[in-house]
């Protein structure tokens, strides 16, 4: 079987016992252990398409993934179908809207938009893949301003489970562009997405840090400035144990730390104007605000850009109000986050908490904030510690937090319905049933 997939694809096919097989499985997120048959590199959507082809008369199940962030478990049996070299991007400026293939990331589209003016909805860190971020929805710096990520997709070009080519827009397969745009990719295989882009000829943001012992005026600065933030500002608290890591600068290393981290669609003068309320706290041990070039943007929350094991949660605030803020510095302190990496809680609203009837699955959010806690994963015997201390941060803020989350942030083993409404889940359903009866495509949630 393997050996006829070889003949079939013009990438690469490696399979249990070949030479870089463990290294060619191994997720971005190492703290999963993917179980594959076997993987192929795909040079092109053609390769895709024998594939798909390939899986379903062995009655095998694929799972595609570009570049390994947000890894599953749950893979084992399959063919992992890697999209990383299929990476071009082409902007057309006119139209404001970038083509970009499966495996293409974040930077790369930040990259070639920010030579027209332009800008993508990318989120905190440019590697991720833009076809992954949209099909999960996609929670964006500029959400605020713009909406879901998932919602700004123009176009979808995709392999179905008969492996056939097909391009998808809402007038031409109004449920699968629907299912698509925030829903997973439990329906086909993405080759290729075509989003809008939008203009960005000012952005202002950076990161300022403080001692971890300011967290409780940080964190009454963030709630008072989300209060009244227009949508063009986002802010992001975040309380942060920094590891001890040669390549940090010597005051940074293990440092228990709190962060504000910022954009501003627009100039510096009104920027730092939103922003005055974080310039009255003093000790601030960094502060890199400044006019950012729109490439840059991935660069504000340092966040790594090489594989790490990580173990994430995150929920969605109904309210911070003074009883939530409270319970969350109570939960999280006093002085370290450690054994977690960081806990953040990112400002929601604007553009997010509108409904429209045109949006995909992802739909809307009306919580007004979502808090993330993430612990690094260097050592086996930490997860232990990692799971009991997020545990205990998601109790103690139970009274605040919504029924949902967001699909986006789901944990490596969190069932896809806990992202959904019921209805909205149960019309993913129908569509995957429809769509993929056979069961072809296994994504990372999958809607069962």
């Amino acid at each position: 079987m393997i050996n006829d997939l070889r003949q079939v694809v013009r990438g690469r096919v490696l399979a249990a016992g070949d030479e870089g097989f463990d290294r060619a499985r191994e997720p971005w997120d190492g703290a999963v252990d993917q179980r594959v048959l076997a993987v192929v590199e795909a040079e092109d959507a053609a390769d895709v398409a024998a594939v798909v082809r390939h899986a379903s008369l062995y009655g095998l199940s694929i799972a595609a993934q570009p570049n390994g962030h947000a890894p599953s478990s749950g893979f084992e049996g399959a063919i992992l179908l890697r999209t990383s070299r299929m990476r071009a991007v082409h902007v057309r400026p006119e139209e404001r809207v970038a083509r970009v293939e499966a495996g293409a990331s974040w930077q790369e589209v930040l990259t070639a938009a920010a030579k027209h003016g332009l800008t993508g909805l990318a989120g905190s860190t440019g590697a991720v893949s833009v076809t992954g971020f949209v099909l999960g929805g996609g929670l964006s710096w500029f959400g605020r301003r713009h909406g879901f990520a998932a919602n700004n997709v123009v176009a979808f070009e995709l392999v179905d489970a008969q492996g056939e080519h097909q391009r998808v827009t809402a007038g031409s397969d109004p449920d699968l562009f629907w299912a698509l745009r925030g829903g997973g990719g439990d329906y086909a295989i993405v080759t290729a997405v075509e989003i809008r882009l939008f203009p960005a000829p000012e952005l202002f943001g950076g990161r300022i840090m403080w001692p971890a012992a300011r967290a409780a005026e940080v964190l009454a600065a963030f709630r008072e400035v989300t209060r009244t933030a227009p949508d063009e500002l986002t802010v992001w608290f975040s309380l942060l144990q920094l590891p001890p890591f040669p390549e940090l600068p010597e005051p940074l290393r293990g440092l228990s730390a709190v962060c504000l981290d910022a954009t501003y669609l627009g100039g510096e003068e009104r920027a730092r104007d939103l922003l005055a309320r974080f310039d009255a706290i003093p000790g601030a041990i960094m502060d890199t605000r400044g006019v950012l070039p729109v490439d840059r943007l991935g660069e504000i929350c340092m966040e790594p850009t090489d594989p790490t094991p990580a173990l994430v949660t995150s929920h969605l605030l109904t309210d911070l109000d003074d009883r939530a803020a409270a319970t969350l510095l109570a939960a999280t302190g006093p002085g370290t986050v450690a054994p977690l990496t960081f806990v953040m809680i990112r400002h929601l609203g604007g553009a997010l908490a509108v409904a429209s009837p045109d949006a995909g699955a992802c739909g809307h959010l009306t919580e007004k904030y979502q808090v993330h806690a993430a612990g690094m994963l260097p050592w086996p015997e930490l997860a232990g510690p990692i799971k009991e201390r997020q545990a205990s941060i998601a109790r103690a803020l139970g009274p605040w937090t919504s029924d949902r989350k967001a699909f986006t942030f789901l944990g490596h083993d969190e069932p896809a319905d806990a992202a959904f409404p019921a209805g909205t889940y149960a019309r993913l359903r129908r569509i995957k049933a429809r769509r993929d009866p056979l069961g072809t495509f296994r994504s990372n949630h999958p809607v069962v």
